[in-house]
Order: structure tokens, then sequence, then C-alpha cells
């Protein structure tokens, strides 16, 4: 017969009540912590450690920070909390050159506004005075004096009406690389094309086209430059078969009359 020890009642007590302790030391530290976790939410809410302390604009170039934090409406007593992000959203995209934004808030107090600003397809000249023109087709407030814009072309003799519509609606269709490489834009119109323009490019080539089809026409512009000798001097005609005039230099010479 085996021997096995023999575990009274009485000798187990004492091991069971110091599991309970145990247990019920586990469940009060749980409560206590669990309370204290809620107190430090509740004064950290109502606190100004939660509130907005510095606000940030990335990819603006043209609006101002100050502009674009005025119209978000953040201050340092919006919460961190409580920021409505599509409401501030919003706000931002009620100005006609914002095109897009995002919000990203920064832990503990800082609030991150990402914009994308609508490009700048060029600039309509009028009595020494410049007007950028979207690439969504409106028409900004005349720049500040001695303003001299580089990002896009200028559109010199135009006026308000079909031939101006147009060519903003063809720029919208040229890609900003394009865009950069053209300097001036000069409307010349005749009788027999209405809608007949010139353009000069940055690479010092003077091009002849039409504002109808101008996206499209222009499209083959850079393989067609490569091909060209630099040294030569004309017109690059760019309608339906783009092709190159070149212009006859006349060279002075001196006629020595014999004596």
């Amino acid at each position: 017969m085996s021997k096995e020890k023999v575990v009274t009642i009485n000798e187990r007590i004492p091991s069971l009540k110091e599991q309970r302790k145990q247990r019920a030391n586990r469940r009060l530290l749980f409560f206590l912590s669990f309370f204290f976790l809620l107190l430090l939410l509740m004064v950290y809410f109502q606190s100004p450690l939660s509130h907005v302390r510095n606000v940030s604009v990335q990819g603006n170039y043209f609006v101002s920070e100050a502009g674009i934090i005025k119209l978000s409406n953040i201050n340092e007593g919006t919460s961190m909390w409580n920021l409505e992000k599509d409401a501030v959203i919003d706000r931002i995209l009620s100005h006609k050159e914002i095109g897009n934004v995002s919000i990203d808030r920064q832990f503990p107090s800082t609030v991150r506004i990402i914009v994308e600003e609508y490009s700048r397809i060029g600039y309509l000249s009028r009595d020494d005075k410049y007007f950028p023109i979207l690439e969504t087709g409106q028409y900004l407030d005349e720049l500040p004096k001695n303003a001299f814009p580089s990002d896009a072309p200028f559109l010199i003799d135009f006026s308000d009406g079909e031939a101006l519509a147009e060519l903003s609606a063809e720029l919208q269709e040229i890609s900003s690389r394009l865009i950069e490489r053209i300097s001036e834009i000069y409307y010349k119109p005749t009788e027999s094309e209405p809608l007949s323009i010139v353009l000069y490019m940055t690479d010092g080539i003077e091009v002849h086209t039409s504002i109808r089809n101008l996206s499209e026409n222009l499209a083959p512009y850079p393989s067609i430059v490569k091909e060209l000798d630099q040294n030569k001097k004309g017109i690059l005609h760019m309608r339906m078969s783009p092709y190159f005039e070149e212009l006859e230099v006349e060279e002075d010479t001196d006629l020595e009359g014999e004596g």
C-alpha cells in the first residue's frame, strides 16, 4: 500500500487565504490604477495641456501661412481632441487658390496643415499690371507692384473675350513643365487666322501657332527642338504640320570705292 501524504483542511486554509488576499490586492491595484488614469484624463482634457499650441503649414507658395491659419480658425484654445478636421478643410478650401488640404495632428500639441495650390498657367498683362490665371480658369486680383513672376507666361495684347477664354482653356491642358518653357504669348490675329498667336520660349525660339488646339499642337515641342540646329535663326511654325522657317541674316558689307 503506497504511502501518500494527506494534507488536512487546516493545513490548506493559510495557503487559500494568501491566494485570496493576493487576488484582492491585484483587483484593488487595478481599480486604483484605472481610477487615477480616468482622473488624469479628465485633468488633461480640462487643462491647457490638451490645447493646440503650434500650427504649421506646408505646401504653400503663393498663399501666406498666416492667411491659411486664419482660414482654418485653429487657435491656442482649440482642443487637439475636438478638432473638427472636415470643417477646417472646408474652410481652407474656400480659398480659390487652394485645391487640396489635409490635416495631421502631431501630439502633444501641434497641428500640421498640408495644402496643394492650383497652378498658375499665365499672367494677363494689362496697363503694366499682371493678373494671375489659375489652372481652374479663374482670374486673381492684380499682383503687387514690382512683382515680376517667372513661373508662367505673360499674355500680352489680349482683351476679355472668346480668344482669351479659349487660350485659358488650352493652357490648362498643357503640362506644367512645358508651361514653364513659355516666356510670353502675344495675340496676333489676322484676317485669315483670327486666333493666331506668337510664343517666345525661354530657350530663345519663336513659335507661331494658333490658340485653337494649342495644347495638342505644342505637345511635340520638346522633341522637335532637340532636332533643330541651335545656330540657325528662324521661326518654328507649330500647327497641324510643324516646320522650321529659317530666317536669312543680312550681313553688312563695307564697299570700298576705287580711288
